[in-house]
């Protein structure tokens, strides 16, 4: 109350001495003032200090005395010589001009009558006192200025606290002294409010009953009255009515019906008619509090259209009534606030301790707390962000003298404060994640000391010139604006260290970004950047170069910078690293590019390359060279994961400083025996590939810690014997000793090293698991599904330290017991998958256990015979416990009579858990169980599934880790509404611990089934698709969620549309708020798939063996949801991360960033089909680690039992890296097209007519030597009768092999395809001479299928790049626009009938002999590239069984019905040909041509010629490098003459010398020979490949012989010298240096 009237005397005073003389222009009745959204306007100036009329609803007037000292005329038509109308706000001015926003202001001061409520609209009263306002909040262009005559005052450039000339006249009142007191202004902190400073709006036209009135409309509804879908207006989206909830402070609220063009101005005389009953209240504003910020809603914004634009990037749809959720409770999205313009909170809540480092963000100040004022000086670091304050007052900042940060980010600003610049000491200042367009007027350049400026996330297109004048600057962030091109004045920033310029739309750098000598970081991430210009070998300090996400092709600039030690390029478009490293570069990462060749030029002779870092993952690499390895002796990381690398070079044994060689996920089939030279590597990851065997010398590795070998074909571990370290010494004699005399003496490096071990998916067996037993620092062991049937006796003893053990998908049928009490750390223990009966009873002594998971086996025991069998109680740290699958296990209390020694009570708690209290899953699907009360509630803290393994007929499977807590949930509901046609999958939850909490995933557990229900239920009123309820049950369930994690009451008008059930309990815990889950749920109906999914949790279909994706990873790299982010006023951070916190783009939860994140699914509809096998439904556990056509892969090798297959996917997963908690579902839904009888959980055989044609044989594992195909079925028995023949062949494949660098990739993506088609469309192959293959089918179908479905693939596999750029690669499209034809192209002939079948002698395969072999041959060769070639008896099946235009034929009951179904899924065109001549054939062949139906188009390519010389491809021969090459061949050309050859210079405007002036300069100095090289180059840019190879061997040429003849020049040169030297020494042998000298000019002319 103090501080109350102080002001009120300080203000009565002021108005004491306001000059009565000048008086304002009035303002039109009807005019409605407007204020334009980009910018504050000016300030009132100083001079207009004027006396206000009292108004009935404004805020408490002052003393009698001090009010209504005149009383104004407002009748303008009796004005004439009084006024001066020209400077009257015109009526029909644009509101949206600058000019008129400012003429507007007259307005504001009075109305027409006392009627309507005038607010303040440039300042924020304190309490009830109308004479102080915010000094933060900016002003209008509702003020109107007296501006000088001839000047004009654009609100645009000009802040609210701007100065502005006072006009030549207004001096009247100047006192005795000569000071005129309307130029003196008070400190902005006083926030002494000038009459023009108030609001006037006029709200005549406007009613809250009458909703006809043309042009902008409003309707209000009461507290209590509720908007439900049937108050719907009915007009469109557009132009109909919004109803808002606007909350008073006390949270009550009023309902507002507005059309999209009502401004707040214009809303404001409504909310105070409805919620401001006492007309004597203080001003009161319309605030908006979204993302955990507050702002004050300018005069001209409109909430209508917020509305709408926040419900739509928060994922909701027209059809979801845009125009009637805003009068529900949207608090979790956005809220909008009437209530007072006080101060912000009081000065004891801000709880302020330090006055040095100040944090006031998100406290909803709208000023400067007073409480600062006093500590000014001690002031060194102040956070306002997140504020609804636009300003800071100009005496505050100056009376800062220490400060040195200055933090201002997520305000909503459109401007900088002016204030600011007057800030001299500021060393850092942050104004990111604001809606800064420019920073034209913000003066930056006047602070002297600004080191540190970010200015991310706001919507920059340009930077002023000025900020060449920041000597200081050290850092920019102008990350995530609009920028098209680099700012030319950040070249002038010669300070410049650290730059980021990430997610904007850059496609070129300039070439005078070298002028930035002293820059050391550069972040570019996200642009679209193609090439780095040479003026980037001026960066002379760059250290961090981060290129990420853009188109680059080259490195060879950047490479060789001479400080860059750290380079990060991945997701780019670099085909061939050909480069040279500079001296410092330790670390390039080049993943995720199509490089094919890596090319490394050698280092300065004696000083190796300093990289220490090489990751070429998610490559194209097929080979690596070992001479380019050779040059990288200091490496510690070599990472090339992914690729199709066959063999790795024996130079990687000089690597000697290695520490992680990371090969995984390739094709190698050998590991070098140098390998055992690498003494200092530590991780060996080499899983997924085809390695038989390991070298012996491995165990030579003595720092070998991590060793996966994963998904091999190891038939054994590796001789410890046959390495050099296990020969023993004695007498001098080197001799073996046998396995049984190794002491410990004598093991080998490896053995006491090596703690990680994995060894799952190989042929390991019991015979040799001997040598393991050597390790004795084992902490991981690994040994899934492999062909183990027993554990050798004393497996265990050696293996005391043991941790995690995974032993399932073996065969073992019993666990040896007599040494399990001495695994002592054991902690994991997976055994799932075998054919174990029992367990045995030592399994309790081992009590560190805490996960087991004995799943899928044969248990049947006596859980109440502890005695000899185990039981769950001895082991009661268990977090983890998985019986699901054993559907003979039977869990039941002891019945039988009562012991004397035990008591009832004790045997019924053996089959109970509750001494299991730290369990955390336990799985008893399939388990018997007798006695429910022993189950414990599945809860937040607990995931208990008792349910079958079987819903609607389908078998499905589930398994999952625990990581370091529950953080996933998963749920299946079979008949879903009670029918028997329909179901539901669902999976929610987070594979990371980080944001990740249990009650976020068990809520939408819980609710999504009530939820989806109500909403399909609502379809049959409203309308609307199935995609649409899911749609609309995502973003609910989101809404709920918030509601649940907040603690809202349920009684609350927020939650009436929701089901009692889903507020049934109020949470005090609010850990969860930050945190967010995944979602992904598939609804089956009938053969139907609805998948939808939020987050990276994904599903993934088996279509007869090939993976189809059916959900959308949301990552925030992927383009589009960034640009869905940036529309949304969000960013990505370089680390991938939406503003740096949240590591997918759309989620549940979250809600700080919503609606950046928000729980939007992508939804997919999938009609199933007879090919459609099983669905894998996963989080990104298994997804990060495992690509998915290989998890399908994995998971078919199963498919009998989907719960092993989802065991299997697991726990490889977790041999491939996977950490925290990883869930997997397999579902069986190719039971959905088999009937009830045939529906099992057994192997199953396809449905064939010709069970011969697909009979499967076990196949020889040394048959096999590729992992991939491995995992496929058996490949058929060799045809023999009638069969059908197919020829394929590359086009123009020798002259791809001869100039294209990606063909050695193109050929092992080729052959790997045909290969695993074989193998799923029932084909044999018979044979390969180079590219082509020669394949049999027992039927003839079998052999269209394939033929058409190899087509089909060939268009979407991931070619190099090389390939698709050259004419034999390219993509072509027909005249439709459908794509045709892209990468290899490859021609096919069938032909059928009875050839001669013999098994080859060498190979041991079966071939085939005769007349119809070489028919066959002669069909395919007819075919051009990309053509399926077909004799008349195949065209005459092909009728037969598929059109049914023939009668059919002997063979047409054999066809199988898979491929039936294949073809016509795929569809079929045939072309007739006519009968043509084979070459060396008498009788000619009726042939035709079939298309599949989505490749018909290259019907229309059929007579286009095709030449191997013009084969294009620009790759590999730069016309650029061209040039280069031709201008070192001159200048060594010119050197034989003894000249030095220059180019003609260019000329830029006005030619200054003649050109006989420029002879006379080659005449004065004629060791310059001046040419034009253009002229002495033929035309290179429309060159064919072959062309450039003849202009590179000539050049080649040229260059050879002009490098002899300079040798031999100056050999003959010194010959006289060292003659002469040698006549000196009359016989005497030469010197060193003479020597020396000889060899230097005699070693370039020695050939070897």
């Amino acid at each position: 109350m103090i501080k109350k009237r102080s002001q009120s005397r300080l203000r009565s005073d002021l108005r004491l001495h306001s000059s009565p003389e000048i008086v304002p222009p009035l303002p039109s009745p009807d005019f409605l003032p407007y204020r334009a959204n980009d910018p504050p306007s000016p300030p009132p100036p100083p001079y207009s200090k004027k006396r206000k009329n009292k108004l009935s609803n404004a805020p408490p007037p002052l003393p009698p005395k001090e009010t209504n000292d005149f009383t104004l005329d407002t009748n303008l038509d009796s004005m004439e010589g009084i006024i001066d109308y020209t400077v009257l706000p015109s009526h029909t001015a644009d509101p949206g001009s600058p000019s008129s926003g400012v003429e507007s202001s007259a307005a504001s001061g009075l109305g027409s009558d006392g009627s309507s409520l005038h607010h303040e609209q440039y300042g924020l009263y304190t309490h009830t006192s109308p004479l102080f306002h915010d000094p933060f909040r900016p002003s209008t262009h509702g003020t109107k200025r007296k501006l000088i005559a001839g000047h004009t005052f654009d609100g645009r450039k000009i802040s609210p606290k701007t100065l502005v000339p006072v006009a030549q006249g207004l001096n009247d009142g100047r006192d005795k002294d000569g000071d005129n007191p309307a130029l003196w202004r008070p400190p902005e902190s006083w926030a002494v409010v000038d009459k023009e400073g108030e609001d006037s709006m006029t709200a005549q036209d406007y009613s809250s009953s009458d909703e006809s009135n043309v042009g902008r409309h409003f309707h209000s509804n009461g507290r209590k009255r509720r908007t439900r879908a049937s108050m719907r207006p009915d007009c469109s989206p557009d132009s109909g009515m919004y109803k808002i909830r606007i909350y008073r402070a006390n949270n009550t609220y009023h309902v507002v019906s507005i059309d999209m063009s009502v401004t707040v101005a214009e809303l404001t005389p409504q909310l105070n008619k409805k919620l401001l009953p006492d007309p004597k209240a203080e001003v009161h504003r319309l605030y908006l509090k979204e993302r955990g910020r507050e702002r004050v809603l300018a005069q001209t914004e409109k909430p209508a259209s917020i509305v709408r634009r926040r419900l739509e990037q928060a994922g909701y749809d027209v059809a979801d009534g845009l125009d009637i959720l805003g009068a529900d409770d949207i608090q979790f999205l956005m809220k909008f606030v009437y209530k007072s313009n006080v101060l912000g909170p009081a000065e004891e809540d801000l709880n302020i301790t330090d006055f040095e480092y100040i944090d006031l963000a998100g406290r909803s100040l709208k000023t400067v707390p007073v409480l600062l004022y006093s500590h000014t000086e001690s002031i060194v670091s102040l956070n306002l962000s997140k504020n609804p304050m636009l300003e800071i007052p100009l005496d505050f900042i100056q009376a800062c003298t220490m400060l040195r940060e200055l933090r201002l980010s997520n305000m909503a600003m459109k401007k900088v404060p002016q204030s600011i610049r007057h800030c001299s000491t500021l060393y850092r200042l942050d104004l990111s994640c604001n809606r800064i367009a420019d920073l034209d007027d913000a003066g930056l350049d006047a602070i002297p000391q600004l080191r540190y400026l970010k200015v991310q996330n706001n919507r920059l297109e340009k930077l002023p010139q000025y900020f060449e004048r920041l000597r200081e600057l050290h850092t920019l962030n102008i990350s995530n604006n609009k920028f098209r091109k680099l700012p030319a004045v950040v070249s002038k920033i010669s300070t410049l260290v650290d730059l980021d310029v990430s997610f904007n739309m850059i496609s070129e750098l300039p070439d005078d970004i070298g002028e930035l000598k002293k820059l050391d970081r550069l972040i570019l991430v996200g642009n679209r950047i193609s090439k780095f210009p040479d003026g980037c070998s001026g960066l002379l300090s760059l250290r961090l170069l981060d290129c990420r996400r853009n188109n680059i092709s080259d490195l060879s600039t950047v490479c060789m910078l001479p400080k860059v030690t750290t380079i990060m390029a991945d997701h780019n478009a670099i085909s061939a690293l050909d480069v040279s490293f500079g001296p410092s570069l330790t670390s390039l990462d080049a993943s995720h590019n199509d490089i094919t060749q890596l090319t490394l030029a050698p280092g300065p002779i004696g000083t190796p390359y300093a990289l220490t870092s090489l990751d070429l993952s998610y490559a194209k690499l097929s080979s690596l060279d070992g001479l380019a390895l050779s040059h990288l002796t200091s490496l510690r990381e070599l990472l090339f994961n992914f690729n199709s690398i066959r063999t790795i070079p024996d130079s990687i044994g000089d690597l000697t400083e290695l520490r992680r060689l990371a090969c995984s996920n390739n094709r190698l089939y050998a590991l070098p025996a140098s390998i055992g030279n690498l003494k200092k590597l530590e991780i060996l990851e080499a899983h997924n590939n085809s390695l038989p065997e390991l070298p012996a010398t491995i165990w030579d590795c003595s720092s070998l810690l991590v060793m996966n070998m994963t998904s091999n074909l190891l038939g054994g571990f590796g001789d410890p014997l046959s390495s050099n370290s296990a020969l023993v010494r004695q007498g001098g004699v080197e001799r073996k000793v046998s396995a049984g005399s190794i002491s410990s003496r004598s093991l080998p490096p490896l053995a006491y090293s090596l703690e990680k071990l994995y060894l799952g998916e190989n042929r390991l067996s019991e015979d040799v698991l001997h040598p393991l037993l050597l390790l004795r620092e084992l902490k991981v062991l690994n040994l899934s599904f492999n062909d183990i049937q027993e554990l050798p006796r004393g497996f265990f003893k050696n293996l005391a330290h043991l941790r995690e053990l995974y032993l399932s998908g073996n065969k073992l049928s019993v666990l040896p017991s007599e040494d399990l009490h001495q695994l002592r750390e054991l902690r994991v223990l997976f055994i799932n998958g075998n054919k174990l009966q029992t367990l045995p009873r030592e399994l309790g002594r081992v009590h560190t256990l805490t996960m087991l998971d004995v799943g899928s086996n044969v248990l049947k025991y006596n859980i109440n015979n502890y005695e000899f069998d185990w039981n769950w109680n001895s082991n009661p740290n268990l977090l983890y416990l998985n019986f699901s699958g054993n559907k003979r296990f039977e869990i039941k209390p002891d019945t039988s009579k009562v012991n004397p020694g035990r008591n009832q009570l004790d045997r019924r708690s053996l089959a109970d858990f509750s001494r299991l209290s730290q369990l955390k899953v336990l799985g008893l699907m399939d388990v018997t169980t007798t006695f429910m009360p022993n189950i414990p509630d599945d809860n937040e803290q607990r995931r208990v599934r008792t349910s079958l393994s079987e819903v609607n007929g389908m078998a499905y499977g589930i398994a999952d880790t625990l990581g370091q807590s529950l953080t996933t949930f998963d749920f299946v509901k079979p008949e879903f509404r009670e029918r028997k046609n329909e179901a539901i999958f669902a999976m929610f939850g987070r594979s990371t611990q980080q944001h990740s909490h249990p009650n976020v995933s068990k809520f939408l557990h819980d609710h999504f089934i009530t939820v989806f229900s109500q909403e399909l239920d609502e379809l049959q009123k409203k309308g609307g698709s199935i995609e649409d309820a899911m749609r609309r049950s995502f973003l609910k369930l989101n809404k709920f969620l918030h509601d649940y994690l907040y603690n809202r009451d349920p009684r609350k008008a927020s939650t009436a549309s929701a089901s009692g059930s889903i507020h049934n309990r109020n949470i005090i815990d609010l850990a969860p708020v930050r945190c967010g889950a995944s979602g992904i749920v598939i609804y089956l109906v009938d053969r139907t798939l609805y998948v939808a999914n939020a987050g990276n949790s994904l599903a993934v279909i088996s279509r007869q063996g090939t993976a189809e994706l059916l959900s959308t990873k949301h990552d925030p790299f992927e383009r589009s949801e960034t640009a869905r982010i940036r529309a949304a006023e969000g960013w990505v951070s370089p680390k991938g991360l939406v503003n740096e916190e949240c590591d997918v783009s759309r989620s549940f939860g979250f809600y700080t960033l919503l609606p950046i994140v928000n729980a939007r699914p992508d939804i997919v509809v999938r009609p199933l089909t007879e090919l459609d096998e099983f669905l894998i439904i996963a989080n990104q556990g298994l997804w990060d680690h495992m690509p998915y056509q290989t998890a399908v892969d994995i998971a078919r090798s199963e498919r009998a039992d989907p719960m092993i297959a989802a065991q299997k996917l697991r726990d490889f997963a977790i041999s491939y890296g996977a950490d925290g908690t990883t869930m997997i579902m397999v579902i069986a839904i190719d039971s959905l097209f088999k009937s009830p009888a045939m529906r099992s959980r057994q192997p199953t055989v396809a449905s064939l007519d010709d069970v011969d044609a697909f009979v499967t044989r076990r196949r020889r594992k040394d048959e096999i030597i590729n992992r991939d195909i491995s995992r496929l079925d058996s490949e058929v028995s060799p045809p023999t009768g009638h069969v059908a023949l197919v020829f394929t062949d590359i086009r123009n494949s020798t002259h791809l092999w001869e100039v294209n660098a990606g063909m050695e990739t193109a050929i092992q993506i080729h052959n790997q395809l045909l290969r695993r088609q074989l193998r799923l469309c029932g084909g044999y192959e018979v044979k390969t001479e180079g590219d082509a293959f020669m394949c049999s089918f027992p039927t003839t179908l079998s052999a269209i299928w394939w033929c058409l479905t190899v087509q089909v693939e060939l268009m979407n596999e991931g070619w190099p790049l090389e390939i698709l750029e050259c004419e034999d690669g390219q993509e072509i499209r027909d005249s439709k626009g459908n794509l045709v034809s892209r990468g290899l192209s490859v021609r096919m002939g069938i032909h059928q009938g009875r050839p001669l079948c013999e098994p080859d002698p060498i190979t041991h395969r079966m071939d085939y002999l005769g007349p119809i072999v070489n028919r066959a041959s002669r069909i395919s060769s007819s075919a051009a590239g990309g053509q399926i070639m077909c004799s008349a008896d195949v065209i005459r099946e092909l009728n037969a069984t598929i059109f049914g235009t023939e009668e059919r034929t002997e063979y047409s009951d054999m066809q199988p019905l898979q491929a039936i179904e294949g073809i016509r899924r795929l569809g079929v065109e045939v072309i007739p040909v006519g009968e043509v001549k084979l070459k060396g054939l008498e009788v000619p062949e009726t042939l035709s041509l079939i298309y599949p139906s989505a490749l018909i188009g290259r019907k229309e390519l059929e007579g286009a010629e095709t030449h191997p010389g013009t084969a294009v491809s620009r790759v590999p021969f730069d016309v650029e490098q061209m040039r280069r090459i031709a201008m070192l061949c001159h200048r060594l050309e010119a050197l034989t003459s003894g000249r030095i050859f220059r180019p003609t210079p260019v000329r830029k405007g006005s030619t200054t010398k003649s050109i006989e002036e420029e002879e006379h300069d080659s005449e004065s100095n004629p060791q310059h020979f001046y040419a034009n090289p253009d002229i002495l180059l033929p035309a290179l840019e429309k060159a064919s490949d072959t062309e450039l190879m003849q202009v590179l061997d000539s050049l080649s040429l040229r260059i050879e012989n002009v490098v002899t003849n300079l040798a031999v020049k100056r050999i003959s040169a010194m010959s006289s010298t060292i003659g002469s030297e040698i006549s000196r020494r009359n016989g005497g042998g030469l010197d060193l240096v003479t020597l020396q000298t000889l060899l230097k000019f005699l070693s370039p002319l020695d050939p070897n």
